[in-house]
């Protein structure tokens, strides 16, 4: 239905070295078609064409993809539409993945999705990271990921005592990543969290470098 947009996650994300196969296109294309469509009746995002969402939304959470465990529990933190949670569970189809999300509508459409690509070990779950904790993994996730949730601070008090040992955490900074960085280290180093790799990058079309930084949990 959306060969061109297909087309173009396709191309782009080869470009930063994410291959994509027919299958996983497929998924996409369902899962577009699906956000898209309930846009309309719900805020899952204030982008309307499928190109920004393509590049801006989906892209976007998939560029961590090459530097992250391909297994293992994940808490996609204010999940909102899905993202990263979603992207990143097609590209790598073992982790198993909590979607915690606050908005019941926004869960609704969770697990719309999650039955329409037929997803195995993911879960929207409706809750606060910062209050509901009784649903979440009690062994804590090797991967924890925050896309438009909070401060960088927040994010890192909140998520930090979910990371097991040598755990990642992943947070989609933008532009201002380096002050974020420098008002937080105090706090990293409290949460016991380094920086393990910074990815600066510019989305196509787009002339602001973003940043997206994992850190993981070391003691």
């Amino acid at each position: 239905m959306m060969g061109d947009e297909l087309q173009l996650l396709r191309d782009k994300a080869l470009d930063f070295g994410i291959k994509l196969s027919s299958y996983q296109l497929d998924l996409f294309d369902i899962y577009l078609t699906e956000l898209m469509d309930w846009n309309q009746r719900i805020n899952l995002t204030g982008l309307k064409s499928g190109d920004r969402i393509v590049i801006e939304l989906l892209l976007d959470s998939l560029i961590p993809a090459p530097y992250l465990p391909d297994k293992g529990r994940m808490l996609d933190v204010g999940s909102g539409a899905g993202l990263p949670g979603i992207p990143l569970k097609i590209h790598s189809p073992r982790l198993s993945i909590h979607l915690l999300e606050a908005n019941s509508k926004k869960v609704s459409f969770l697990k719309q999705v999650i039955r329409l690509l037929n997803l195995k070990d993911i879960h929207a779950i409706k809750g606060r990271i910062e209050k509901d904790k009784d649903n979440l993994h009690s062994e804590g996730y090797h991967l924890i990921t925050a896309r438009a949730f909070a401060s960088l601070s927040k994010t890192i008090v909140w998520c930090s005592p979910f990371l097991v040992p040598d755990g990642f955490l992943v947070s989609f900074l933008g532009s201002g990543a380096e002050d974020d960085l420098k008002g937080c280290h105090d706090i990293l180093e409290e949460n016991h969290l380094l920086i393990h790799r910074k990815i600066p990058y510019i989305l196509p079309g787009k002339r602001i470098k973003r940043n997206t930084v994992i850190f993981q949990k070391k003691y």
